[in-house]
Parts: C-alpha cells; structure tokens; sequence
C-alpha cells in the first residue's frame, strides 16, 4: 500500500488501483494492515467523522485525511472504490452519496439496515453503472474456494445438508473494554450489540453457501435476544437459527450467537463423506473431507480428515489480529482487477442485494415469522483457478 498523488495516477491504475475509506474505526485498521500486502492499490484519502479519530488514524497509518465527505468524493476520479466502513446505522446515506457521485462502492455489512434501502441503492447502482459491493469478501479466500472447488468437484459425493455455526462465546463476559485497535480505536461495543451479531457475522458463511449453491429460495428462521442484560441492551436479537432452503442445492443450518461457545465450523455433509472448515475467520484454514464408511456394522466418518489444498498459489495472506486472520482487501482488490481487465467482478451487486435480504430475513425473524420467500436473487461464484 501506497499513498498515491496526482503524479502517478496513471501508474497506479495500470497496476492495481485506488481505493479511499470512509470511517476511520476499528475494523479499518484491518483493512489498512490488509491493504498494506497489496503494494498495487492505494489509498488516496480518507474520511471520519471523528476528527480526533481520524488525526490517530492517518497519523498512524500516513494517509491523507479528508475533513468532510464532499472533500473525500471530490479527490476521486472514475474508476476508483470508495471503502464504507462506517456504523450499519449510516450504511446507506453514505452508499448513496457515494453512488450519485459516480463511484464504485464496497460497503461493509449490509448494504443498509432496511431491504428497501438495499433495493433502493442495488437500482441507483444498476441505473449509473457502477459497482455496488458488500463484505465479507472471506468467500474470496483460500479456506472458501477450496472449499467451494471441493464441493464443485464432488468430493463428498452430492452434498445433502450443511451445518454452519458462527457462535463467538459468551461475550458480554469477555474483557472487550480493554480491545482496541492497532491505531488505538476502542471495540465498539455498544455499536456491536446495538446492531447484533446475526446482521455483524451471518455474511461470513451465508456468502459462502450462496457462493456455492446459488440463490436462497426460503429462509425459515427464529431470533430472540437472550442475554438481555448485556451492556447497552436494546432488544438486538443475539442469538439466530435459521434453516436456508436453496433453489437448487441442499438445505443449511445456519446459527449466530454472543452466548454458545465457540464454533465457527462449516460442514458439507454429502454422500461420501463430510468436508469441513474449522474457522470462518482464517483464510489459511484446513479444509478437510471425512470418508464415510461401516467398521464392524457402524456407519462412522473417519477420524482423520484428508487435507485439500489450493492447486497453486492463492492470495496474498495476514497474520491473525485478534480474533481473525483473514485479508480484508480481497474484495475491494477484486473490484480493482475487474475494472482494470473490463470483465465482470466475482462479487456482484446481485450477490451483495441477495445477502442483505437473507440476513435481514433471520435478524427480524423473531419467534413467529415463518417462512420468508426471498425476492432478490443472484448467480452462484465459480471457484477461483488456483483452487
């Protein structure tokens, strides 16, 4: 990563691209620290607004600070990616800004707190032809698409049932007032609840799934806040289930939780065996198929998987940060690359509509929703060719 400057646009552009931040909070420095890996993309501006927050931020990571939106859209040019990072809450005044002004956008999740704000903005971005991109972009990472080239290649034989877990332990014990990050921001926690693990955490495997089996045609799900006690409670569900009926594909469990113990497996189970991923959150993460088989009249997997592995090299990797390994510069590199070759990005903005409308299904589930009837829907990603 580079601080990039009118002299060398050009060069820049040839090479990787530009990309600017908006929100300067505890998740961009992931993005910083991923971004640094990527020596072909820089960061032209950046933008918060917290002026405390953003003279720490820039000072630590030696970019240079926009004091207001207009100031940050007016230094961009076609052809570069304006990085939403800031609080769900703004999610969409801000995709929306940033689209009217011409720009390619990748927002983190969702896209905006209300599907109609979602649909409202996938239109704005159809309508001027622009990239409307949402996180995680972990689909893009080793882990998922070898997972995802293993399923392809039928290596557990037809796959029959998922199990996906995002349960982060019991939080609201945990020492989060002393996590900060690497340019100081404090873990927002308070945001963190407010908002709910489901809309926080459920696009790491749900992208996956969709990633793999296509569109979600029915989500049949259940929500319910059940540490009402935490700090800052508002009623946010904590905990989620649902159960995700694909339109061509096999039927997930999905659960998110702050009260479960760990567990942030992925299981693929076929009809040869089980193919697994321990943790959503490293992109270096083993994959491993199980062979079914009978011993002695008992059907059992065997206890120790077979590793796969990328044919090739992947991308290029981070160490862990906390609770998490994974290059958050995947998806905005991937929209660089896609305009720089002219060709259509992996992440599209069909895939970015479909996951908000999933996830919002099982935040607002409660306990009598019943079945949602997805109205959005979105191509399934071909695995990348080094996997």
């Amino acid at each position: 990563m580079k601080q990039g400057n009118g002299s060398d646009r050009a060069a820049h552009q040839a090479k990787g691209g530009r990309v600017a931040l908006i929100g300067c909070g505890f998740v961009a420095d992931l993005y910083l620290r991923s971004l640094a890996v990527h020596p072909e993309v820089s960061v032209i501006a950046v933008h918060d607004r917290d002026s405390a927050r953003l003279a720490a931020f820039t000072a630590h990571w030696g970019v240079q600070p926009k004091d207001s939106l207009a100031a940050l859209l007016a230094r961009l040019t076609p052809g570069d990616v304006v990085l939403n990072l800031t609080n769900p809450d703004a999610h969409y005044e801000i995709n929306r800004a940033c689209l009217e002004a011409g720009h390619h956008v990748y927002c983190e999740k969702p896209l905006a707190m209300e599907m109609t704000q979602a649909q409202a903005l996938h239109d704005l971005a159809k309508a001027r032809g622009l990239m409307l991109v949402s996180a995680p972009c972990s689909v893009l990472g080793e882990a998922a698409q070898v997972l995802l080239s293993a399923v392809r290649r039928g290596v557990a034989g037809v796959p029959r049932l998922v199990y996906a877990e995002l349960d982060d332990g019991f939080i609201p014990q945990a020492p989060f007032a002393k996590w900060q990050s690497e340019s100081g921001a404090p873990w927002p926690h308070a945001d963190e609840f407010a908002v709910g693990c489901t809309l926080e955490h459920a696009g790491y495997y749900l992208s996956w799934l969709i990633a793999m089996f296509g569109p979600v045609e029915r989500v049949v799900a259940a929500s319910a806040e059940v540490l009402p006690d935490k700090p800052g409670a508002t009623g946010t569900p904590d905990f989620s289930v649902a159960t995700l009926f694909f339109a061509q594909g096999p039927v997930a469990r999905l659960t998110c939780s702050i009260a479960a113990p760990h567990d942030h497996r992925i299981r693929v189970i076929g009809d040869d065996g089980v193919l697994q991923v321990k943790e959503a959150w490293s992109n270096a993460a083993a994959v491993r198929f199980y062979r079914r088989f009978v011993l002695r009249r008992r059907l059992m997997e065997h206890p120790f998987g077979r590793r796969l592995r990328p044919r090739a090299a992947s991308h290029p990797k981070v160490g862990r940060w906390g609770a998490a390994s994974m290059n958050f510069a995947l998806g905005p590199v991937e929209m660089l690359a896609a305009l720089a070759e002219g060709r259509a990005c992996r992440l599209t903005n069909a895939m970015a509509l479909h996951l908000t409308e999933v996830t919002l299904a099982i935040q607002n589930a409660g306990c009598d929703a019943g079945a949602h009837v997805m109205q959005s829907t979105c191509e399934p990603m071909e695995a990348a060719s080094w996997a």
